[in-house]
This record gives structure tokens, C-alpha cells and sequence, in this order.
């Protein structure tokens, strides 16, 4: 039974019609978090850019192959991250932090990323390499990674269900997070259901300045203007309604929760 909270189903399948960096924009307007936060940096990128976007709740586990493990194994370890999909409220991302540095081996071939899909999770993030990609891709699950790696050294997770830092981005179980061939953002569980509702009115507004240098014979600066004035007007307008009533009270204790995790020095 799921004890993280989470949205509705068809909500998430909402939010995975668009892409990414769409998503980062959204986030945006709610005002909930400083605009270069909340996403993984340059270090994280995707195995397979033509998959279609990744969405779901992370269940984080640290990763080493550097030496062997003290005790237990990593197929024990896997057994033991896969029960912990029953407490997510949709389908799993796993999400890794690789504590070699610099990272000696793969955290995932296709055997783990076989078994992860069997019990439904939604794509997989490593800081670490990654590897039998032609495999994986044939399975059409997504995962994103630091690096390429022919071998699993001595690979084992120390930690599961902690906290973790992936691409300067702290990952807590539970966390919703989308990603694509751009990248990956997570997205505050208060307002995901609202993002989800009001992308496609964002992409229409951008449309407005799209449409007008494809579609014009002979644009000019003045018309280009022009079509960024009735941008800025939409998105003004949608960022003016998702800031009012509950929305804007659910913004506002999203952001003193980062503020209290900043302070924290999480």
C-alpha cells in the first residue's frame, strides 16, 4: 500500500505527453523554487534520446564497486529495492548515487533493468555509468547516467531509501520527477496535478511568437515584439491565477520547505 503521497494516474500520464524543459517552464510560474534550482545538471545525461518521456516517483539507493561489500549482496539489495515500489503511489523511478569517485563501474545492465520494468518502474538515473545499452533500449526503458561502463566491479548499495545527490540535485524517496532526452527536473508533488492541467495553455502561448517567424512572409523586429508582448501577457495572466486562492498557499509552503532545506544544508 502507497504511504507517499502522489497524484492522479491520468494526471501523471498528463504530464508525460511533454517534454521536459516545458515542464522546468511551468514549474516557473508557480514561483515555488529560484528558476536554476530543482533540476539535474549537465553531468546527468540521457542512454536514449528517441524514448519517449520518463515520469514517476523516485525510490533512491547509494551505489559503490570499488571494493566488495561487507556483508549482503547486490541481488538481495535489488530484492530489497523493489519492495520498496509498494510504497509509491505510482510507478518507480530508481535513482542512484554513485559514491566512487570517480566512478569505477556500471550501476545497471540489462538484467536489473529487466527485473525493474517486470515490477513496473518507470525508467531508471545513476550518477554513475551504465551498461549492455543495446539491450536496454530494446526494452524501451528509459535511463539516464554519468558515464559508460563495460563492467559491475564490485557493485553494491550501501544505502536504500536515503536521501541522495544526482547531478547537484538532492532526491528524496517518493520525489516525482520527469525526464527526457534534455534532462531531468523533479516537480513539487503540491503542484504537479496543476502543472500537468495547464502545459498545454503555456505551449499554446508560445506558440504565439513560433507561429508568427514560421508562418509570417516577412517578419519584422516590430511583429517579432509584438508576438513576445502577447506572450508575456498569457503567461503573465496564467501566472497571475495558478498564484491565487490554494495555489498560492501551496506554493508558498513549498518554498519555505526549500527555504528549510537550504537551511539545513540539505
Amino acid at each position: 500500500m502507497a504511504t507517499t503521497p502522489g497524484i492522479l494516474a491520468a494526471d501523471l500520464e498528463l504530464l508525460r505527453q511533454y517534454d521536459t524543459p516545458t515542464i522546468c517552464n511551468v514549474i516557473e510560474l508557480f514561483e515555488v523554487r529560484p528558476n536554476h534550482t530543482g533540476y539535474m545538471d549537465q553531468r546527468i545525461k540521457a542512454c536514449f534520446p528517441k524514448i519517449r518521456p520518463m515520469v514517476g516517483y523516485a525510490t533512491t539507493a547509494t551505489y559503490r564497486a570499488a571494493a566488495p561489500p561487507t556483508k549482503g549482496s547486490v541481488y538481495r539489495s535489488l530484492a530489497q529495492q523493489l519492495e520498496t515500489f509498494a510504497d509509491l503511489p505510482g510507478p518507480a523511478i530508481t535513482v542512484y548515487q554513485d559514491l566512487d569517485e570517480p566512478s569505477v563501474a556500471a550501476t545497471f545492465g540489462d538484467v536489473m533493468c529487466t527485473s525493474f520494468k517486470a515490477f513496473g518502474a518507470a525508467g531508471l538515473i545513476t550518477s554513475g555509468g551504465g551498461r549492455d545499452l543495446d539491450q536496454v533500449e530494446a526494452l524501451d526503458f528509459p535511463c539516464f547516467v554519468g558515464s559508460i561502463n563495460p563492467s559491475h566491479g564490485y557493485c553494491h548499495m550501501p544505502s536504500i531509501g536515503d536521501p541522495v545527490s544526482v547531478g547537484g540535485l538532492m532526491v528524496y524517496q517518493g520525489d516525482l520527477l520527469h525526464g527526457d532526452l534534455n534532462g531531468v527536473t523533479s516537480i513539487p508533488i503540491e503542484i504537479a496535478s496543476e502543472v500537468a492541467h495547464i502545459t498545454a495553455e503555456f505551449i499554446n502561448a508560445e506558440k504565439v511568437v513560433l507561429d508568427y517567424v514560421s508562418q509570417t512572409p516577412n517578419p519584422t523586429v516590430k511583429g517579432y515584439l509584438e508576438a513576445f508582448d502577447q506572450l508575456r501577457e498569457i503567461t503573465g495572466s496564467i501566472r497571475q491565477r495558478v498564484q491565487q486562492g490554494k495555489v498560492a498557499k501551496i506554493a508558498r509552503e513549498v518554498l519555505a520547505r526549500f527555504e528549510e532545506q537550504m537551511g539545513a544544508g540539505l
